[in-house]
Order: C-alpha cells, then sequence, then structure tokens
C-alpha cells in the first residue's frame, strides 16, 4: 500500500466523501484535482489570501452522520506554491491520531480529529460571513435546504411582509444570495435604494461570493455611490466589494470611474477592489492605475497589497512588469525607492 504523503492522498484513501472550498478572497468550490496539482507543486494556488491557501475541507468518514469540517490555511511560499514542511508535519499528526488505519472511521476517530484541529497552527477561524456564505453553498450543493432563517429574508426583501429588519439573521442573508436567481434578483435591484445600511452592509458581504446579474449591478453602483456622497464609507465599500461578482463590463467601468477620482481612492476603497474585486484588474491599463493610486495613498500599505496581488498567479507577471517599468519620479517609483532606503 502505497503511504500518505498530501492531504489529497489522505481524502482518497479514506474514502470519505468531500467537498472542498477555497476561503481565501471568495467562497466557491474547489476541485480536487486543483488540491492535488497544488500539492505536488504543479500549480500555484489560484486564489492566495495574505500568502496562504485558505480551504474548508467538508468531509463524511466512515460511519459519521455529520460531516466534518476544517479550515486550513496552507503557507504559501513567494510563487505562490505550497510550502510543504506546515502540510507534512500536519499530516503527519493526523496519520499518527488515526493510527494509520484511515478507513471505517466512527465518532471515536472523529474526535481525535476534532482534538487535532485544536491546536493546528494551520487552523483558522473564518470571517462569520464567510462561515454563514459556507454553511449555505455547502447545504445547496449537497442537495439540502436553506436554513430557518431564509424565509424571513425573502420575505423582507420581497417587500411581502413588514419584519423589523434586526431580527434578520446573517444566515438568512447568506442562503438568500446563495440561491440567488434572475426573479429575486430583479426584486433585490429594486428594493435595493430603500434597504436600511446595517441590512445592506450584511447583504453585500453576502454577495460578494456570488455572481451578480445586470441590473443587481447597476443598482450596487447607484446605491454605492449614494453612500459615498454622504460619507458613509462602510456602506459605499460593501457595494465596491460586492460588485467584485459583476460582469467585467460594469464592475470595470465603476471601477476606471472610482481610481480617476483622487477623492474617492482612500485605503478602504483600495482593499475592497484589491481583495474582492482582483479579478477585474486583469486589465493592464487598470491595473497599473490601481498601483499608482495605492502608491498616492499614504495610508494604504503599498508592499502587503502588492505582495499579495503577486501571488495571484493571472496577476503577477503584470504586476511585476508594472513596477519594474515604474518611473523612478512616478507615485509608483518613490514608493519603491522608499522601501529599498
Amino acid at each position: 500500500m502505497q503511504p500518505i504523503h498530501s492531504l489529497h492522498d489522505f481524502f482518497l484513501r479514506s474514502g470519505a466523501e468531500i467537498r472542498l472550498y477555497h476561503l481565501g478572497r471568495r467562497v466557491e468550490p474547489c476541485s480536487l484535482d486543483t488540491l492535488a496539482a497544488f500539492e505536488t507543486g504543479e500549480l500555484a494556488w489560484p486564489a492566495p489570501w495574505q500568502g496562504t491557501a485558505r480551504l474548508a475541507m467538508v468531509f463524511r468518514l466512515g460511519d459519521l452522520e455529520d460531516p466534518l469540517i476544517w479550515f486550513l490555511a496552507l503557507p504559501l511560499d513567494e510563487q505562490g506554491h505550497l510550502d510543504p514542511a506546515p502540510r507534512d508535519a500536519f499530516v503527519q499528526r493526523l496519520l499518527e491520531t488515526l493510527g494509520r488505519g484511515v478507513r471505517g472511521l466512527g465518532r471515536k476517530e472523529s474526535a481525535g480529529i476534532d482534538n487535532l484541529m485544536k491546536d493546528n497552527p494551520l487552523a483558522f477561524t473564518p470571517a462569520l460571513p464567510f462561515q454563514a456564505v459556507l454553511h449555505a453553498r455547502a447545504s445547496q450543493d449537497a442537495g439540502l435546504p436553506a436554513s430557518q432563517h431564509l424565509e424571513p429574508v425573502e420575505a423582507y426583501l420581497s417587500g411581502q411582509q413588514a419584519i423589523d429588519w434586526r431580527a434578520l439573521g446573517l444566515q438568512g442573508l447568506a442562503d438568500f444570495a446563495v440561491r440567488l436567481d434572475s426573479a429575486s434578483s430583479e426584486t433585490l435591484a429594486a428594493r435595493l435604494e430603500t434597504l436600511p445600511g446595517e441590512v445592506l452592509t450584511s447583504l453585500c458581504y453576502c454577495l460578494e461570493h456570488v455572481a451578480i446579474a445586470d441590473a443587481l449591478a447597476h443598482a450596487l453602483r447607484r446605491r454605492g455611490e449614494a453612500a459615498g456622497r454622504t460619507g458613509d464609507i462602510e456602506t459605499f465599500c460593501a457595494c465596491v466589494r460586492a460588485m467584485g461578482g459583476a460582469s467585467r463590463e460594469l464592475a470595470g467601468a465603476w471601477f476606471d470611474a472610482l481610481l480617476d477620482d483622487p477623492d474617492a481612492c482612500g485605503p478602504d476603497l483600495l482593499a475592497a477592489i484589491a481583495g474582492r474585486g482582483w479579478q477585474h484588474l486583469e486589465d493592464a491599463e487598470r491595473l497599473s492605475r490601481f498601483l499608482t493610486r495605492l502608491a498616492e495613498t499614504r495610508e494604504a500599505d503599498f508592499t502587503a497589497v502588492a505582495r499579495d496581488l503577486a501571488l495571484v498567479p493571472r496577476l503577477r507577471l503584470p504586476l511585476l512588469m508594472t513596477l519594474r517599468d515604474a518611473g523612478p519620479d512616478s507615485a509608483i517609483g518613490r514608493r519603491l525607492a522608499g522601501l529599498s532606503r
């Protein structure tokens, strides 16, 4: 029998029913093939976050009724590939916990696995919106109904029932976002302008993980621009983050307008674009403009944001070329010169 060297080996050999999800920039499915190629060094991690590959592993082993969930942040090297030593140490501890018998696991072994995660240096606790969206997406993918919190959210957002918005749960908003269809998207777009800021912000933190239809994208831009005019930075940035899932045409047009406005380009906006709208930076002019605004914004951590974006495989080369080609008198050149002193 071949030895187990990787997480992919473990799940394959254990016979686990497993679903993987990215938990870095956005909650979205991740294939086992992606994990396998990443662990063998063939693939740089496609959605890095703060120097790690963040994964949710939702799996069922042996006779366990309820699935186990691991949240792992696997360290990356400077090229975005796996730093294998921490993973190797974790797999070794896992095998020692299970006594090398990885099939036919029961409740006793699952308790040992749970304990393994409690003092695991690779484990992390996702932010609450990430947890809610993961639960919503995993339930949908498993063919299970949404949580009981969805019904009041649907009633409130459709305007069919007068509900105190303070009674709405984050899980219900996440279920609504994940199960968004064309009809509910149209309804939400029409309602967006009148939603209380607190509801809209929480909803946007869930919408940032899903595709956004054009009508909803237009509504998000209108509400975001209105918030920007009144100085409501939290609502403004929440709308920008949710816009990351819109079409390249609509999201790109708004991002271009924002990057052209020096008064709009504070550190929070730049972080929102980099964190949730990174796919729309796959445009040479927009990426250059973004990096210039980042360099001009003294409150922004230029090095941290640029380094994080450089780990995204599709952005790495154009970003490094933009930095290399920056003139010494440009904002980027001056920032780079300051870093080298």
